[in-house]
């Protein structure tokens, strides 16, 4: 059983872990879709007016300020008001949190492949051996 403080630090790190899988699934959820890609690929060229990063896509002014509103909520856009006029601006950090997760499921399949390549490098050399040791069947016996 845990004391009481092992409580308050399982609690804690529980609390962590849930907040940064709901901020990788924000991140997950924004970049699943098409149109908010070419958003992040449009942004990551400098920052843009809202009416320029609407202008390429063939949907309501409406459609876009929902993709930019699920971009923010993931952190992967701020806004700066200059002026009259508001710059929204890709913030790339977020997206670290995709990387590394994809990581650990790199590492694992790599793991695994160099598993099954070892595998086959050992099937390969019993067959190459089994081969060497077998008699030709033509031969007769002295």
């Amino acid at each position: 059983m845990l004391g009481g403080d092992e409580k308050i630090l399982a609690n804690h790190y529980t609390l962590w872990c849930n907040e940064n899988m709901d901020q990788l699934t924000n991140v997950l959820t924004a970049i699943s879709h098409p149109t908010r890609r070419a958003i992040i690929g449009k942004l990551a060229n400098g920052p843009a007016r809202f009416l320029d990063i609407a202008e390429p896509f063939d949907v309501a002014l409406n459609a876009v300020t929902k993709h930019l509103k699920l971009l923010e909520r993931a952190g992967l856009i701020e806004r700066e008001k200059q002026g009259r006029e508001v710059l929204i601006s890709l913030r790339p950090e977020p997206l670290r949190q995709v990387e590394n997760w994809v990581h650990e499921y790199e590492r694992f399949w790599n793991e695994r492949l160099d598993q099954f390549e070892e595998y086959f490098r050992k099937q390969q050399l019993k067959e190459k051996t089994n081969k060497k040791g077998k008699k030709n069947p033509k031969e007769k016996k002295i």
